[in-house]
């Protein structure tokens, strides 16, 4: 735990090979991070910027683009997985997060019968599935709990989102019979990247939004407190030079919960971020916020949507141009 008494962890939100064989094992050696997490567009990064993949994708032969990025991806995930498991074996997390092909995200036996392959090639128990927020992607989830494997439940903008999440989560381990641990990725600058500009023009205070939104799901997803889920904190680098680097971890200071975060914000918090608790934030003071956000005649519902789709058309674009650069 990055703190212990909050129950708080950090996870670097960045894999790449020469990374996991330095600094990521300096990062936990330090305690920095005690987990790890991934995405298509992290992986095409990796994969098409990096020297360290060419000699793995010249020796892998005539397969397919798909087979390609996967012998890649499972060596990777392998290999943070191998490094994280001391933390795993002594109960401090441990995880690392692999996505299902985001193509298949309204597809619910494609992405369990995926989900499953991943797991048992991979064959680390300190694994975490991620899955879309999708209609199909909560059946996978149930499913996928159902038989023990960690879920990274994926592109949470809105509450909605997290209820079905969880609910998912709570009947796949009911199933299972004994915890399996879960986290519910709920997206944050994205939601004040969408709105700022606007919500400046009407005179209403910036860089709220996105920390509001999502202290209100964190608040509910500790309500329905499903044994071994908790709220993960993603999308928290910074874009925006007037804020802090480490603005979204230090105003998302909570209790069981996780930050994934790309490794610079994270290395920008630990010099010099405050470590008191910021969440739960009153209702009252949420309430007030989105009210303005409402007078002004912007629909919030709207630009979560949108968020939610271009997330995943994002992630989609992502996995098409590695497909089609291997």
């Amino acid at each position: 735990m990055y703190i212990e008494d909050l129950k708080f962890s950090l996870w670097a939100d960045f894999i790449e090979r020469d990374y996991l064989d330095n600094e990521f094992k300096e990062l936990i050696a330090k305690k920095i991070i005690n987990g790890a997490t991934s995405n298509p567009a992290i992986f095409k990064n990796a994969i098409l910027n990096s020297p360290a993949y060419k000699e793995q994708l010249e020796s892998l032969g005539d397969i397919s683009a798909k087979e390609k990025y996967e012998a890649v991806a499972i060596y990777d995930i392998s290999k943070a997985a191998d490094i994280l498991r001391p933390l795993y074996n002594s109960g401090d997390d441990g995880y690392v997060s692999i996505e299902v092909d985001p193509l298949l995200c309204d597809d619910a036996k494609a992405t369990i019968a995926e989900g499953k392959r991943l797991f048992k090639t991979i064959n680390r128990p300190n694994v975490m599935i991620k899955v879309p927020a999708t209609v199909a992607g909560y059946e996978a989830m149930e499913e996928l709990t159902s038989v023990g494997i960690p879920v990274n439940a994926t592109l949470i903008f809105k509450k909605e989102q997290a209820i079905s999440c969880a609910n998912a989560f709570k009947r796949g381990t009911y199933t299972y019979d004994k915890k399996v641990d879960t986290v519910i990725s709920i997206f944050v600058s994205r939601v004040d990247r969408a709105l700022d500009t606007e919500l400046a023009k009407k005179g209403i205070e910036v860089a709220l939004s996105g920390i509001y939104n999502t202290a209100d799901i964190y608040a509910t997803i500790e309500q329905m407190g499903v044994k071994g889920c908790r709220a993960l904190f993603a999308s928290t680098g910074v874009k925006d030079d007037s804020l802090p680097s480490h603005y979204y971890i230090e105003q998302l200071l909570a209790f069981n919960s996780v930050n994934t975060a790309p490794v610079e914000t994270i290395m920008a918090f630990n010099k010099d971020g405050k470590n008191s608790k910021a969440l739960p934030i009153s209702k009252e003071t949420i309430d007030a916020h989105f009210a303005k956000i409402k007078d002004a005649g912007i629909n919030f519902d709207e630009v979560l949507d949108k968020q939610i789709e271009d997330g995943l058309l994002a992630f989609k674009d992502a996995f098409k141009e590695i497909l089609e650069a291997l």
